[in-house]
């Protein structure tokens, strides 16, 4: 069974978001420990995420705001690392930001595995047009979830068993047929 790599975002995800709860209540989970979540480096960030990779090969990522960035950095850096999918809920948008500036730009091109990206119509964070066009860029499906806030403990998310649902289905996915996800990824690049 593939583990899920949890990756949270600026200052963490302490209880009682959904991220914390979902690493301590589900065997197969386990939160990425990201040095210095409330003063973050790219290239810190990006290392000890590909560590947690490489310990968990065949794992699905799944990022919370600036995890789901550090996410498409790492795999648009490094596209051969063993990932089974990435869910990437609330992007974070770096241009104008004082506190993440520095992990931008964001990657527009296609991931190399079958992607997820959850947002919001009202997220701070991030414009739902904007979470759209990096969806499409990216070869991710999206999932709007209407006027929901950041999708963190602020906007009302506690333990989110949606979140897990959009995961699992990632999995299965993930999971059809790696010939068929290459061969589309190939399509799309053309």
């Amino acid at each position: 069974m593939s583990k899920t790599l949890i990756v949270p975002g600026l200052d963490g995800s302490p209880a009682p978001h959904w991220q914390d709860w979902w690493a301590a209540t589900e065997p197969t989970a386990e939160m990425v420990a990201l040095s210095d979540p409330s003063h973050p480096v790219p290239a810190v960030w990006e290392y000890e995420l590909g560590e947690a990779v490489l310990r968990n090969p065949d794992s699905i990522l799944v990022g919370h705001s600036l995890g789901a960035i550090v996410i498409v950095r790492l795999l648009a850096r490094y596209p051969h690392l063993p990932v089974r999918a990435a869910l990437l809920v609330a992007p974070a948008e770096t241009r104008g930001s004082d506190r993440i500036g520095h992990f931008g730009p964001i990657p527009e091109r296609l991931l190399p595995v079958p992607a997820t990206v959850v947002a919001s119509r009202n997220d701070p964070w991030m414009t739902l047009p904007r979470a759209r066009q990096l969806a499409s860029s990216w070869g991710a499906q999206l999932v709007d979830l209407g006027e929901v806030g950041h999708i963190n403990v602020a906007s009302g998310f506690g333990p989110w068993p949606q979140g897990r649902a959009f995961r699992d289905a990632l999995i299965l996915r993930s999971a059809r047929a790696p010939f068929a996800w290459a061969a589309q990824s190939a399509w799309r690049a053309v």
